[in-house]
């Protein structure tokens, strides 16, 4: 897990990702951002980056190439050091089957879009701290 790599975040509503920045800036995490409008250009980016992400935060209901659909051309598509990139899902919507396909297709998380900045806020720092300080095979010697 590269820690200090970038949060990629596809979101194709423009405001959701004004929110989100300003959110990542309130926070000053060293990690860049990367924000993509659609799947496509986000699996195009990782399809041919060196730079391995931190996380991946990914609208469901987008048009062209739904976070479904962006999941599993990553893990069919992609060199395994991005395929184990934590990848979650941030949506307005949910249903027991939505979740049910998504943690099937192994996503690390399904969050639903907070109302308030605050509580958004909330949702992004719980979720940033968690994989910060989460083990993986590739820091293993930074965890003691």
């Amino acid at each position: 897990m590269n820690k200090n790599g970038p949060v990629v975040i596809i979101e194709d509503d423009l405001d959701d990702q004004e929110f989100l920045s300003v959110i990542f800036k309130k926070l000053n995490y060293s990690n860049k951002l990367l924000l993509f409008e659609t799947g496509s250009q986000a699996f195009d980016f990782l399809k041919t980056t060196r730079e391995i992400p931190f996380i991946i935060l990914s609208d469901v209901h987008m048009p062209r190439l739904s976070g479904f659909e962006l999941k599993e051309k990553i893990k069919s598509d992609c060199e395994s050091g991005i395929q184990c990139v934590p990848f979650l899902f941030f949506s307005t919507t949910s249903t027991q089957s939505m979740l049910i396909d998504a943690y099937r297709k192994s996503i690390q998380g399904y969050f639903l879009k907070e109302s308030s900045l605050g509580e958004l806020e909330k949702t992004i720092k719980i979720i940033m701290e968690y994989w910060k300080r989460c083990v993986a095979p590739n820091n293993f010697a930074n965890a003691a």
